[in-house]
């Protein structure tokens, strides 16, 4: 093998030093990316009695407010079960419903909630340990799914976003507020509802603030005039509002 000239090999080795320097400057070196202020943000919603977790998904695309751009939405479906106030047929249901229209009186289904909550706490244990903090994680929920979404908040040990509550009543004893930690008690509840809805009465609606504040957890009720058992773009505007002004920046 014929070698080189001394002066070919120190030039080769100062060029490949230069080479092997511009690489790790290279790469030691990235372009500078600019932080982005917004968390990342977590919104649980859970449907009504007999509905579906897809059928609700085009609600996320009422949240147009740049706040929101890192926001994870999940829509789950509830299992099939039978339901007492449907006569014993088989549909979507969280837990079972005695009766309708649920009265602040009405008889409930507490072994099935608290079962209920125990998934939707896996769902909200998963997304933390994502990474996302819990004070950026909201749970939502209409009619039945409102219902669980108080459950669910209530008995969750750690602060949370927020709650809330749309057309919903409160479905366990008031003994079960024994259990609520004191960081739960510092998870803020938004609680709307219709003054004419006629599945699940005003009066029920009605019910659970005076309950909450007397556990000393922060509840904001909204009554809408005329409104039934629905959920209307005022509510949801407020919703929007609602969740920006509790997000936490990722500074």
């Amino acid at each position: 093998m014929k070698s080189l000239p001394a002066k070919s090999v120190a030039l080769f080795a100062v060029s490949f030093g230069i080479t092997i320097s511009f690489v790790l400057l290279h790469h030691q070196t990235p372009s500078p990316v600019k932080p982005d202020p917004m968390a990342r943000s977590f919104v649980l919603w859970l449907h009504g009695l007999g509905d579906s977790g897809p059928a609700n998904e085009p609600i996320k695309s009422l949240f147009t407010s740049p706040e929101f751009r890192n926001t994870k939405w999940s829509f789950p479906s509830a299992p099939s079960n039978p339901v007492s106030c449907n006569y014993g047929a088989v549909m979507p249901s969280w837990f079972d419903i005695h009766e309708i229209p649920v009265t602040a009186d009405s008889p409930k289904d507490e072994g099935g909630v608290l079962k209920a909550v125990q998934d939707v706490h896996a769902m909200i244990d998963k997304e933390i340990a994502a990474g996302t903090n819990p004070n950026n994680v909201f749970i939502c929920g209409f009619s039945q799914g409102g219902a669980l979404t108080l459950a669910s908040v209530l008995l969750y040990p750690k602060t949370l976003g927020g709650g809330a509550v749309f057309s919903g009543w409160v479905p366990f004893n008031s003994s079960i507020l024994e259990r609520v930690t004191a960081d739960a008690r510092k998870t803020p509840i938004l609680w709307s509802h219709g003054m004419a809805d006629r599945t699940v009465l005003f009066e029920a609606g009605q019910a659970g603030p005076p309950l909450l504040e007397k556990a000393g957890v922060s509840c904001e009720f909204k009554a809408y005039p005329g409104l039934g058992h629905s959920i209307s773009s005022e509510e949801l505007s407020n919703l929007e509002s609602w969740i920006k002004s509790r997000l936490q920046s990722s500074s």
